[in-house]
């Protein structure tokens, strides 16, 4: 076979095989979230009415709420986060990479279960309810802290770690103040990550629909929810798509601003001389770790506390509840089924997200032009808020288009959620792809196996603790999503997620308590698939 004949196999061979990747993407991202910006534009009225929309006060508001709060709880993370960063990253101590563990574990918890966590602790009979925060703004800010402090601690302690001493100290020696050395010489070190940092919590913050919906009741609106409540309140569909194309526009914004703050880079090499804190610094590291711990177990311990509250003592009657059939109204079909439902739809989105992913995976590690472009596509769906993702599957996955109308349908709720988990498994495994050795490849090939046989026993077998880890990644995103979930889960078969939102929002303490159960149950699922998780992934040897 020629040259030429060989290159043009292998590109019909790599063309074959994106069908898959570009065809989910294509039918279950691209086309409905276009066909949402294109109703808000084109769809048979003109553009006047959709600036009437866009320009009306209560969209003003919303806009404007959205970016408060963004702004806010950025400022928040920075404020509580750069100090544990300093202890975590300036100095070496025994429990310290224990430590970052626990303050890395809220970015992995489901939105819809620390506002539960916030609701139990700022509602009702809390143990901040005296506060008066409980559907204001400032709680909504301060869960948003809680949830974005783990990504601040991440990117600056890692940048902290990777900072010369010396650098510093040669200040110091040259008549600097410690001060004068830290604004100098160490901040303009690491402004670049705390930047980027900054940049990736305010798209986080600008996105947290789940938060605002249960915090904020109905006295706050983000875009977000209001794109909810114009779908399921008051059926304007014209209204939820002008909305989200100011949503887009914000994520946008977001990503660039994330992607423009993360082009500066600064030490990427970690130097081992952390020293342990002298006596006088000791103190000021538990100074410095100590707003993130009381922001870390305060909500929590309400959730586990206020979860075993029955009247005025305590005991398992929410947990019992789990398995009984609720009052009529409150939710179709017991806590536990919609448990199981959780479990069943996070299964069908792990295999779709995983036949999916991995099939992109395997063809963008080979790092060419077209390959690069799938990469990018198979992006998109992180610069998307879930909220209209859901959206746009809700309007356009009709019988007239595929002869199904899945709208009605079940299977709808998985396809959003392996939407939602996809790009974080594709960036979890075309890592560990590009790392496999292509001699390796060659020597399987020059033995005799044909390419199937060196896919399946070469690739396959290198890459196994990166696809379960990856695996079980998307399966506690699955689990956790509530974004998309909310627009296109059937009333009749709800998920853990969608029923904690459905009895927090009814009156009643054993309502209120059967959330709280819930959203225990659902916290200690996903931190166990966690768990696993990382165990793959340091088997792997790759980064999630």
């Amino acid at each position: 076979m020629s040259t030429h004949a060989a290159t043009v196999r292998r590109h019909l061979v790599w063309w074959a095989v994106a069908v898959v990747p570009l065809a989910f993407l294509g039918l279950f991202f691209l086309w409905p979230v276009a066909s949402v910006l294109a109703r808000g534009l084109l769809e048979d009225w003109d553009v006047a009415a959709a600036w009437e929309i866009l320009t009306s006060s209560r969209t003003l508001d919303a806009i404007g709420t959205t970016l408060g709060l963004a702004l806010a709880g950025t400022a928040g993370s920075l404020l509580v986060g750069l100090p544990a960063s300093w202890a975590l990253g300036r100095f070496e101590w025994r429990g310290r990479s224990a430590m970052r563990a626990v303050l890395t574990t809220p970015f992995v918890l489901p939105t819809i279960v620390v506002a539960a966590a916030f609701s139990a602790l700022l509602s009702g009979s809390g143990i901040l309810s005296g506060l008066g925060l409980d559907q204001t703004p400032a709680s909504i800010v301060i869960a948003l802290v809680f949830f974005n402090v783990s990504v601040i601690v991440r990117f600056v302690s890692t940048a902290w770690e990777a900072l010369p001493p010396g650098l510093a100290d040669a200040a110091r020696t040259l008549g600097a103040s410690r001060a004068q050395a830290y604004l100098r010489v160490t901040l303009p070190a690491l402004a670049p990550a705390i930047a980027s940092a900054a940049a990736v919590v305010f798209l986080f913050c600008s996105t947290s629909f789940a938060l605002v919906l249960i915090l904020g009741g109905s006295r706050v609106r983000t875009v977000e929810t209001e794109i909810y409540l114009q779908v399921n309140q008051f059926l304007d569909l014209r209204a939820a798509s002008v909305l989200a194309l100011v949503q887009v526009a914000i994520v946008a914004f977001a990503l660039w601003l994330s992607s423009r703050m993360g082009r500066a880079r600064g030490f990427t090499q970690t130097v081992h001389g952390r020293r342990g804190p002298r006596r006088g610094e000791r103190l000021a590291v538990g100074g410095a770790l100590a707003p993130a711990l009381v922001l870390l177990a305060l909500p929590l311990g309400a959730l586990v506390e206020r979860s075993f509250r029955v009247g005025d003592g305590y005991g398992l009657d929410h947990y019992l509840a789990l398995v009984a059939t609720p009052a009529r109204g409150v939710l179709p079909v017991p806590v536990w089924q919609a448990a199981l439902n959780s479990v069943v739809t996070a299964t069908i989105a792990t295999l779709l997200a995983g036949i999916v992913g991995v099939t992109a995976a395997m063809l963008i590690a080979q790092r060419s032009r077209r390959g690069a472009t799938l990469e990018a596509l198979a992006m998109l769906p992180l610069g998307v808020s879930a909220v209209v993702v859901g959206l746009g599957l809700l309007l356009t996955l009709n019988r007239n288009v595929l002869g199904v109308d899945l709208r009605a349908s079940w299977w709808l709720v998985p396809i959003a959620q392996a939407v939602v988990a996809l790009p974080l498994l594709v960036r979890a495994l075309v890592p560990a792809a590009r790392a496999i050795e292509p001699r390796l490849r060659a020597a399987a090939a020059s033995l005799g196996a044909p390419p199937w046989r060196v896919l399946l026993h070469v690739d396959g077998a290198l890459l196994r603790p990166a696809i379960g880890a990856g695996l079980a990644f998307a399966f506690a995103i699955a689990m956790g999503e509530f974004g998309a979930t909310a627009f296109v889960a059937r009333p009749d078969r709800p998920t853990l997620t969608t029923a904690i939102a459905r009895l927090l929002s009814r009156p009643g303490a054993e309502n209120v308590g059967l959330a709280y159960a819930s959203a225990v149950l659902l916290a200690v699922t996903v931190a166990a698939i966690m768990l696993m998780s990382e165990r793959w992934r340091a088997r792997a040897g790759s980064g999630l």
